[in-house]
């Protein structure tokens, strides 16, 4: 200390390179890090860095070779706000891997191998507001209820999956939600999903590559452009009648028949069972007479 009670210039610089130090020595192999930042992009990793720093708020693991997540070693990083983990090898079940990182805003899962998201693999990220799932082309399912408690999800990207379908309330229900990647999966334009085609033209939302937001199936509305083919599915499915349908009003209108021709049976039975007593009664009354 000076005499004036400032710091001298000489315990600046160590105070500075203690903490560089130390912040080099909490650095995980093969990744630099500088405050609140560990970056691992390319480093060929095989599985989740250890020795990450406790205070890390941003975590980059892109371009690696990572097929799993550890839930108990991410749940360390109470702090985590950001999570880079695309061009990786994550895929099968993710349930309850983030359960520990509830303060998350940004996950990037995309290029990975994902099959399914369940309603328990974003279920604990309540604060999650972009999510980007998007070139996992094993991803098949989105289950309804998938983001019900993502309700501060703004930026959603599910393009270039295996995904045929998508639940309307999956994505509807979603308050803050203003932007929606959709393009080039395989989507299955039946009656379905015509709902979900209807809440797309109504609603407010971005979708980014719309012109590749396209149906896949069935081959007579292949590469139509999804909005498009809305009026043509309110026709085929809301006009045109299918062999079960068919099947179903003839069913209907035999039970109707048959119904009718009981309660006339039941009818006459009853006129007649009553005419039988009023007879009955009116011979009883001349006999007594």
């Amino acid at each position: 200390m000076s005499p004036s009670g400032r710091p001298r210039p000489l315990s600046l610089m160590f105070l500075l390179g203690m903490g560089m130090a130390s912040e080099r020595i909490n650095c995980p192999r093969s990744c630099s890090c500088q405050y609140l930042e560990v970056n691992c992009t390319g480093q060929q990793l095989q599985e989740f860095p250890e020795a990450i720093p406790l205070d890390t708020r941003q975590l980059i693991l892109a371009a690696n070779n990572v097929s799993y997540l550890p839930a108990v070693e991410l749940s360390f990083l109470a702090d985590l706000v950001y999570l880079d983990c695309k061009k990786n090898l994550l895929g099968h079940d993710l349930d309850f891997t983030f359960i520990g990182v509830a303060k998350l805003v940004y996950l990037d899962l995309s290029f990975n191998s994902l099959t399914q998201v369940t309603c328990s693999t974003f279920s604990h990220l309540l604060s999650l507001v972009v999510l980007k799932i998007s070139d996992n082309p094993n991803l098949v399912a989105i289950e309804k209820d998938a983001f019900t408690n993502n309700t501060w999800l703004r930026h959603l990207d599910v393009s270039r999956t295996g995904l045929t379908f998508l639940d309307t309330s999956t994505v509807q229900d979603l308050p803050n939600l203003r932007f929606l990647g959709l393009s080039d999966n395989l989507w299955h334009c039946n009656c379905s999903f015509l709902d979900f085609i209807t809440w797309m033209t109504e609603s407010n939302i971005r979708f980014p590559d719309a012109d590749n937001v396209t149906c896949y199936t069935p081959e007579s509305l292949r590469a139509l452009k999804v909005p498009a083919v809305e009026a043509q599915l309110h026709y085929n499915c809301l006009t045109q009648l299918y062999m079960q349908d068919y099947i179903f009003l003839c069913l209907a209108g035999f039970c109707i028949f048959f119904a009718g021709i009981v309660a006339a049976w039941l009818a006459g039975f009853c006129a007649v069972i009553c005419e039988v007593h009023i007879s009955k009664g009116e011979e009883g009354e001349e006999e007594d007479t």
